[in-house]
């Protein structure tokens, strides 16, 4: 069971219980972190009341029933109500209103999402996203792991080849040849993060690379 809110830690308020908000907020409270939950479904609540005292459940998000829960005190709110777009923004702007730092809103679309960031959120799309994620690593086998930092820059972790083996980061040249930097190495459970020109890399390893998404996709077809 969590420790009741503290006013010397940060407190992440999430707002919406479903498979994306509820995951979220275990995630959170299972890293330490001090966690509140909002949702009008009961069930829910009580559920997540196994990870948090902080657990409301709240039948309409209007001003006064969220002001009671005292989501005002949280650092960062999460707003996990992307399928009900109305909803969503209202309960987004009372938030903001309200006077929380960060908030963060979960989009189902492009417009909601446009919408959203008018009134000062931050917008996440987590469908998008996993397909975005799921479509780099069927398209690029040697791509394990994948996040779009924008239209046109992404981090990518690519499992590197034979072409690779017993050279030098410095020797592959990414920066130059692809306008790739490394950000970190992978050899077995082992990740490195001090990114060194003598650094020998192998074909068992896998490299963290930041740059425009397709120079990354260059360099992966030209590994293989």
């Amino acid at each position: 069971m969590a420790k009741k809110h503290k006013k010397s830690d940060k407190l992440y308020a999430v707002v919406g219980l479903g498979r994306f908000g509820f995951a979220l907020a275990e995630e959170l409270a299972a890293k330490g972190c001090d966690v509140m939950v909002v949702d009008r479904d009961r069930n829910r609540v009580e559920a997540a009341s196994d990870f948090t005292d902080n657990a409301f459940v709240v039948d309409e998000m209007t001003r006064e029933n969220l002001e009671e829960t005292g989501i005002a005190e949280a650092d960062v709110a999460v707003i996990c109500i992307g399928d009900k777009i109305d909803v969503s923004i209202l309960t987004t702007l009372t938030v903001l209103r309200l006077g929380v730092p960060k908030v963060i809103s979960k989009a189902s679309s492009a417009e909601q999402g446009e919408v959203l960031k008018l009134l000062g959120a931050e917008v996440v799309y987590p469908e998008r996203d996993m397909a975005l994620r799921l479509a780099g690593k069927l398209i690029s086998p040697n791509i394990l792991e994948y996040i779009s930092l924008s239209d046109e820059i992404d981090i990518m972790e690519i499992k590197l080849s034979e072409k690779a083996e017993g050279k030098t980061v410095i020797e592959m040249n990414l920066r130059s040849r692809y306008g790739l930097n490394i950000i970190a190495r992978r050899r077995g459970d082992t990740i490195s993060t001090d990114i060194l020109p003598n650094m020998v890399l192998h074909a068992d390893d896998s490299i963290t690379v930041i740059g425009k998404t397709d120079s990354i996709h260059k360099f992966e077809k030209d590994l293989q």
